[in-house]
C-alpha cells in the first residue's frame, strides 16, 4: 500500500501475524539470521524465490509479533545482520 500525504497510517492490532521477506546469498545463513532475530518467538520459514543464476535466495519469515516495538526490533536485527542483503 502506498500512502500519500493525505493518507493515514493503517492501525494494527497486536499481537498480529507479520511476514518478512529476507533476501541473501546463503539459505543456511539466512535461517541462522532469522533464528537470531526471532526474539525466541514461534515462527515459520518458507522458501520464496531464487534468482535466475541462483546467486540470491529469499525466504518468507512469518511470526506473530506482540507489539510494534518487537516488530521493529526484529526488522532491525535482520536488516543489520551481515548475511542479510535486504528485508522487505
Amino acid at each position: 500500500m502506498i500512502l500519500d500525504s493525505n493518507s493515514e497510517r493503517p492501525e494494527l492490532k497486536y499481537p498480529c501475524e507479520w511476514i518478512y521477506k529476507v533476501i541473501g546469498k546463503d539459505v543456511d545463513k539466512l535461517i541462522a539470521a532469522i533464528e537470531t532475530a526471532s526474539l525466541e518467538l514461534v515462527y515459520e520459514v518458507t522458501p520464496s524465490n531464487v534468482s535466475k543464476n541462483e546467486n540470491y535466495f529469499s525466504l518468507n519469515f512469518k511470526i506473530t509479533v506482540p507489539s510494534e516495538a518487537a516488530r521493529d526490533l526484529i526488522y532491525q536485527k535482520l536488516n543489520n545482520h551481515t548475511d542479510v542483503i535486504m528485508v522487505l
